[in-house]
């Protein structure tokens, strides 16, 4: 149950940057021995608001509050010392390290590195059901056990108050399920969670309270137990709920891409994608899906010419380009909207017209014969601003000052410019809000009817469904069933995803 003293109390935060004002009179409270969920469009300022709290940055107005105390947080450090904690939607652990020793790292002093450390990882897994073994290696977890070994090494370090951003992002059903169950016994347990999301439907099922955010500030709380998608949609966003549904079909006859029988194996010899056979032809989206890490990464590798082929051949339209190098594929029509935007997507301290060249820049408007043309560069650049309402100050601020949502609006502007044969969308609406995810939607839905190839790779399983023509599951580097989009669940797929089924 709650106690009397709130775990969390934010009041009146405000943070400007140079031309920004990232939040301004903020103003959230969470009860302690609760869920509460903070929600909000890309931009609205939850970002900020997390590193605040959790000591990255500190506000130019306001106060915290911690356990009914008065804090100033300086760095993470003091966060943890006061009792916050924060696991982060891309994960920080050590693959080569075991689970032991990625819980000890940086809290030596805490338990020791011995029997010590070993008996609290075992009490933290056993309380609250994380099913973490001391002696593996995290490379050899899944997605859903890494999320459990980022929440139980902020409980190691004796966090009380735990910030989670974007828990579910890449879990199938069931991991989710898992994972609201761990939540529930943190909750039991007297902790606090705070559960950033753009899942409205798992906001409504974990959360015992609701924060709404837009454009900085705090606009509105709701209760779980009577809100809807589509009130906390209005609220986010001032629209209705988006729906990733498409029409009718539009696929034709004419294959754009086939792939037949593509092995491909590592320094090894192990293989990381095993005959692997699929068509796409005009005007059809195929999906696939997969919990992260079965291969997909590898895949869009190697059609993308980032890997060459250990076997099999690729055929783009009627031309063979298995052995074809990535600026040879992009000169032939393949957008590319990669998994991770920041790695793969982005210079992030680069204006948004250079950013607009990369992948571009042997070709017009960026390209005027063997050299690179910066006022088609910038004119096309203004274009993108404006077609996909990508929310900039102009296109000489850096890529890094936009929000997610509008950075990946940028890009998937950019893919789409030139008239592509075919597009490569890799989690093209992965941490964007309800808005941005729909003019995205709306964008490849327009693309498909005007009779592009799409080959889509999502997490987000109604996401697949509703876009999506055909759907293949890859486990383990291989297709392992095939499914009719109109009538699959997501609870279908996500067993087929973990090995349950095939089909």
């Amino acid at each position: 149950m709650p106690s009397a003293v709130d775990a969390v109390q934010l009041r009146g935060i405000g943070k400007r940057f140079p031309g920004v004002i990232a939040n301004h009179d903020v103003d959230v409270t969470i009860r302690s021995g609760t869920v509460h969920a903070l929600i909000g469009e890309n931009g609205a300022g939850k970002s900020t608001l997390m590193k605040i709290l959790y000591g990255v940055q500190r506000p130019d107005d306001g106060t915290i509050t911690i356990e009914g105390k008065d804090v100033v947080l300086k760095s993470p450090t003091e966060a943890i010392e006061a009792g916050v904690g924060m696991v982060f939607q891309h994960f920080m652990l050590a693959d080569n390290l075991t689970v032991l020793e990625n819980m000890v790292l940086g809290a030596e002093k805490l338990h020791g590195i011995g029997d010590g450390a070993r008996a609290e990882i075992r009490r933290i897994s056993e309380r609250f059901g994380f099913d973490l073994d001391p002696d593996v290696l995290v490379e050899r977890l899944g997605v859903a056990a890494r999320q459990r070994l980022e929440i139980a090494k902020v409980l190691y370090r004796g966090a009380r108050i735990i910030i989670l951003d974007e828990p579910t992002a890449v879990l199938v059903p069931q991991e989710v399920d898992a994972l609201f169950a761990n939540l529930r016994e943190l909750r039991a347990a007297g902790n606090s969670v705070l559960f950033i999301s753009h899942k409205l439907d798992e906001v409504l099922d974990i959360a015992d309270d609701i924060t709404v955010m837009r454009r900085g500030t705090t606009v509105g709380t709701a209760d779980p137990a009577t809100a809807t998608k589509r009130e906390l949609a209005e609220l986010m966003v001032g629209s209705e709920l988006p729906s990733p549904e498409t029409e009718e079909s539009t696929v034709t006859d004419t294959v754009q891409l086939a792939l037949h029988d593509v092995t491909l194996t590592d320094e090894f010899g192990r293989d990381l994608l095993s005959d692997l056979s699929l068509t796409i032809r005009r005007g059809e989206v195929l999906g696939i899906a997969g919990v992260e890490g079965n291969g997909q990464s590898e895949l869009v590798e190697t059609i993308m010419g980032m890997r060459i082929p250990s076997a099999g051949r690729i055929l783009l339209g009627e031309q063979d380009v298995t052995h074809w190098h990535t600026r040879r594929l992009r000169e032939a029509g393949i957008g590319y909207i990669p998994e991770d935007r920041h790695r793969h997507g982005l210079l992030l301290d680069a204006p948004l017209w250079e950013n607009r060249i990369l992948g571009h820049q042997t070709r017009p408007p960026s390209a005027k014969g063997l050299w690179i043309n910066r006022k088609g560069a910038r004119q096309d650049t203004e274009r993108i601003v404006e077609q996909y309402d990508v929310r900039a100050p102009g296109i000489d601020t850096p890529s890094r000052a936009l929000s997610g949502g509008n950075q990946q609006k940028l890009i998937v502007g950019r893919e789409m410019s030139g008239d592509p044969v075919l597009l490569i969308a890799s989690h093209p609406t992965r941490g964007v809000d309800v808005g941005a995810q729909a003019a995205i939607w709306d964008h490849i839905k327009r693309a498909r009817r005007a009779g592009l190839a799409v080959l889509l790779i999502s997490a987000d399983l109604d996401e697949l469904i509703g876009l999506s023509d055909t759907i293949q599951v890859i486990l383990r580097g291989r297709f392992v069933g095939t499914f009719e989009p109109s009538t699959v669940t997501p609870q279908e797929l996500g067993s087929a995803m973990t090995g349950g089924e095939a089909a």
